[in-house]
């Protein structure tokens, strides 16, 4: 009788977060240092974009002009895409150059460009009147055009696989900051850039879709990001946008995610999650520290209770790091906890970088963890991500020592 010899299993590869050639920031207790207030900085100039209808009549009429022209303004800004004084020949040309700069200052300036070879996405960077470095994304989908914005410059969530939280939060960005994001990107794609669409696609040649996963933590900068959200989708006095095409992202701040349940602004909600377990989620996730993952996932429920509006869990699988089978049943089980229907999740394979503890999951990973979570009836499609040529992915967006070097040699626009 031959006797087989046992098959152990063996125990799932558990690779632990850490930096990669930068020191993550600590507070006195040597835990990840969290920034929420942003650093006192000189602000920038007010803009049309900052403020209500309401105020901007009044800002007019403190300019010297009747209060109408605001809205001849907001017509060539919101739907033009221009803040060009020679183009709005319907303003009277005697102090037409003092109205325009005063109403519409310049925020951005174009520092560099970088496309893809499809030339169907585009990467910005833009440099702030403070001298401030942010970028945003632009990308072509069939039947919708995307603009991924920043909100910050810097961030203060410090998490370690970030290439954007490695300097910390330099500022908070102001709402016209923000909205200028995307009135400049409507007018790159007026002017052709962007590619073609295809002659069965007949959206419009403008952003449709934004999301708010560029630069910074969303919710960290809750009343200038609101701001911009109405001045977005305002169908009348702003760029006309829906409100289920835009999508608000957090690491988990529990409070403002209560507060945005409260809004009445139906956008999509996504919670970047990226582990079910607090242990893991509190060396990924440094946010974890304050509230946890069954207050964050709570909180999304809620918003999904008050807004009917399906919430997005985003998880960057990373290999051997969150990626395992066990924790797919996990965050499964956690989900149908608190009930079916309310949300989708969105895997999404990790951009990697050469010699790397941080890189994408195995395809076969990929496909076993999509397929267990679909097995406990929880909505699943694994994301592919634009950009990854011109480090414009998730997690890619940082200015290197040549953008800084580039921007300094580049003088703000006037």
């Amino acid at each position: 009788m031959i006797e087989s010899t046992p098959v152990r299993a063996t125990k799932p590869r558990q690779v632990r977060p850490a930096t990669e050639g930068w020191s993550q920031k600590k507070d006195a207790e040597g835990r990840p240092l969290l920034q929420f207030a942003s650093p006192k900085r000189g602000k920038p100039p007010v803009h049309l974009a900052d403020l209500t209808p309401e105020q901007r009549v009044e800002k007019v009429k403190e300019l010297g002009l009747p209060g109408f022209r605001a809205k001849q303004l907001e017509k060539h800004y919101f739907t033009h895409w221009t803040h060009d004084p020679a183009d709005m020949t319907d303003l009277p040309a005697e102090g037409r150059e003092e109205f325009v700069h005063g109403m519409l200052p310049p925020l951005l300036t174009e520092v560099r460009r970088l496309e893809t070879d499809r030339g169907d996405t585009i990467k910005f960077l833009w440099k702030l009147h403070d001298g401030a470095l942010v970028e945003s994304v632009l990308m072509r989908y069939p039947g919708r055009i995307t603009l991924c914005v920043s909100s910050q410059a810097g961030c203060g969530m410090n998490c370690p696989f970030c290439a954007t939280g490695q300097a910390g939060l330099t500022r908070n960005m102001s709402a016209a900051e923000i909205i200028e994001q995307i009135v400049r990107a409507n007018r790159v794609i007026a002017e052709g850039a962007l590619g073609g669409k295809k002659s069965d696609d007949h959206s419009a040649e403008r952003v449709s879709n934004i999301v708010f996963m560029g630069m910074g933590e969303p919710l960290a900068n809750y009343a200038r990001v609101m701001q911009a959200v109405r001045v977005m989708t305002d169908k009348t006095r702003g760029l006309g946008m829906s409100a289920r095409g835009i999508t608000v992202s957090t690491v988990g701040l529990v409070p403002a995610i209560r507060k945005l349940s409260n809004e009445d602004i139906p956008v999509t909600f996504a919670l970047s999650l990226h582990a079910p377990d607090d242990e893991l989620r509190d060396e990924l996730i440094p946010v974890n520290s304050r509230w946890k993952v069954d207050e964050a996932l709570d909180a999304a429920r809620e918003y999904f209770d008050k807004t009917g509006r399906r919430v997005s869990i985003e998880y960057a699988l990373i290999k051997d790091m969150n990626d395992h089978a066990w924790r797919a049943d996990l965050l499964g089980d956690k989900l149908n906890e608190r009930g079916r229907g309310w949300v989708h999740v969105n895997p999404i394979p990790l951009n990697p970088t050469p010699g790397s503890i941080w890189t994408a999951s195995t395809r076969a990973a990929q496909n076993e963890f999509v397929r267990r979570l679909e097995a406990k009836g929880v909505p699943t499609t694994l994301r592919d991500t634009r950009g990854k040529e011109i480090d414009g992915a998730c997690g890619q967006l940082v200015a290197t020592e040549d953008d800084v070097a580039v921007a300094a040699a580049t003088p703000l626009e006037d």
